[in-house]
């Protein structure tokens, strides 16, 4: 029985909120805290697939070039930004490669984010459990496709640099 099948509508609601805001504050502390190396663009979760490489999916079914700068980014002090991105011509291979590992970072935080929905299933009766986790992923999927999309014209980025050298 979930622990929050007696509570009332705005009880749930309140609950849920604080706990979303909690997990989200706790992803965003590890992924501050955690090694760059823990990020590695090599590791499979962060690999661009086939389906990806020409961008289509991106660009033609997710139209993500009208909306992805309307979305807010959080940039670290010294951090990277995605209005960085334009300054292509400028970038030093290193200086891409760490753009790269940031992409990752990114991901993997709102993935984890998006976990939220094992909790939801755990505290809340069915209905609400469905509700909470779908608002959870819906308010983190952009942001994902965002940081896969800007990795994957980083990554050619970085090979044509790599080349040129």
């Amino acid at each position: 029985m979930p622990v929050l099948s007696n509570g009332s509508p705005q009880y749930i609601w309140a609950v849920n909120a604080v706990l979303i805001l909690i997990w989200h504050a706790l992803v965003w502390i590890f992924c501050l805290k955690a090694d760059a190396s823990f990020f590695d663009p090599r590791k499979p979760l962060y690999r661009i697939y086939k389906w990806e490489t020409k961008n289509s999916f991106y660009t033609k079914k997710l139209k993500i070039k009208k909306w992805k700068d309307k979305l807010p980014q959080y940039i670290a002090k010294g951090g990277f930004s995605k209005k960085q991105i334009k300054n292509l011509s400028e970038m030093s291979p290193e200086y891409i490669k760490k753009f790269i590992v940031e992409t990752c970072r990114g991901e993997w935080d709102h993935l984890v984010c998006c976990m939220y929905s094992v909790i939801s299933f755990l505290i809340n009766p069915l209905p609400y459990a469905v509700l909470f986790s779908c608002i959870v992923i819906v308010c983190n999927l952009p942001f994902i496709a965002i940081q896969r999309y800007n990795r994957m014209r980083l990554l050619r980025l970085y090979k044509k640099k790599q080349s040129d050298h």
